[in-house]
């Protein structure tokens, strides 16, 4: 089995990101209730936030769960870049589901990324995105900062696809 090329696995589920990588924290509310939750988690463990933020995932498996592989294909025709992951955590419970998936060889970087639904307390569904990272590819870290400013907006895009899904 093809090992994941970081050492810090499943600290996007603790939300503990290591020293030494660019760090992403992003919420977003979704609504209140266990249907907002229901949809929402549904959405999370079948990979539809990938999916909608226009990442095209490619699956071993139909639903999240620890070993799944997960590969990306942002961007279209030969400028594409293929995104190996693979799934280190999976939580589906009544008020929490999500995973978080680890880079594989090949992938342009280094880290993790989780998603994470919470139906909280207060009755509000909130989606996170938590994420780590350092340039694996030397495309990655010639590109310096702009790499942040990417990371970020995709990110971003996460959020407004669960906010879509969860309307």
């Amino acid at each position: 089995m093809v090992e994941l090329t970081y050492q810090e696995i499943g600290a996007t589920e603790r939300d503990e990101l290591p020293d030494g990588y660019y760090h992403v924290r992003m919420v977003t509310e979704l609504g209140r209730g266990e249907g907002t939750m229901a949809l929402a988690a549904e959405a999370v463990m079948t990979f539809a936030v990938q999916r909608g933020a226009g990442l095209r995932p490619f699956t071993s498996a139909p639903r999240a769960a620890v070993g799944v592989d997960v590969t990306c294909r942002p961007g279209l025709g030969p400028l594409s870049v293929s995104v190996p992951c693979r799934v280190v955590w999976a939580a589906d419970e009544p008020r929490r589901a999500g995973f978080g998936y680890g880079t594989l060889p090949g992938h342009p970087e280094r880290g993790e990324e989780g998603f994470i639904v919470n139906h909280d307390a207060d009755d509000i569904v909130r989606f996170h995105v938590r994420a780590f990272s350092v340039p694996a590819r030397w495309f990655v870290r010639a590109a310096g900062p702009l790499t942040h400013v990417a990371q970020r907006a995709a990110s971003r895009r996460y959020l407004t696809a669960m906010r879509r899904i969860a309307a």
